[in-house]
């Protein structure tokens, strides 16, 4: 009698090898585009929290926050001051650019920075009194995101689908190639 081996053959398995491969080749850049629309919005509701997060500073303090490191501080500081006002949290004002979700955040100040006497009591920081504006760039274009964003007092965000560097002018975002709905 011959004893028959039970398994599977080499062609069956190059073929399971070769479906496993299509089906990586078809789920991997559906998963990275994936990847990257979720960064971009938590850019964008991170551009939005710190424009927030500056204009609560003024109510409170009088002028506009100059850095975002003003709008939030180290984890370590416990009592909110004009110099870390706790806004935001430490990963986005902890140091100025932050990094956070494959973009890098960038606050950029009015052009009337105020020192001295001008200053809210007790404050030796400097302040803004005309304006403020962020920009979020992705780190690695096309990677980590596509597009940059930037917002300003006014509350608009803006859009460059290249992830091109915003400018800011009069306490004003640079026009970008769009604007985002509300």
């Amino acid at each position: 009698m011959i004893k028959r081996e039970k398994g599977f053959t080499l062609i069956e398995l190059l073929i399971v090898v070769a479906i496993i491969l299509i089906i990586a080749a078809i789920a991997i850049p559906n998963l990275l585009r994936s990847r990257m629309a979720a960064n971009e919005a938590s850019a964008v509701g991170s551009v939005r929290t710190i424009v927030t997060a500056n204009i609560t500073y003024d109510s409170t303090y009088g002028n506009f926050a100059t850095t975002l490191v003003q709008n939030g501080g180290a984890a370590t500081v416990t009592t909110a001051t004009c110099e870390h006002a706790q806004l935001i949290d430490s990963v986005l004002g902890g140091a100025d650019p932050s990094k956070k979700s494959g973009y890098s955040f960038h606050f950029l100040a009015g052009n009337a920075a105020v020192t001295g006497s001008g200053l809210a009591t007790g404050c030796t920081t400097n302040q803004s009194t005309d304006g403020f504006g962020v920009y979020a760039q992705p780190i690695t274009i096309g990677t980590t995101g596509q597009r940059s964003f930037c917002s300003d007092g006014s509350g608009v965000i803006r859009y460059d689908l290249t992830g091109a560097v915003f400018t800011l002018t009069n306490a004003t975002c640079s026009a970008g190639s769009g604007i985002l709905g509300q």
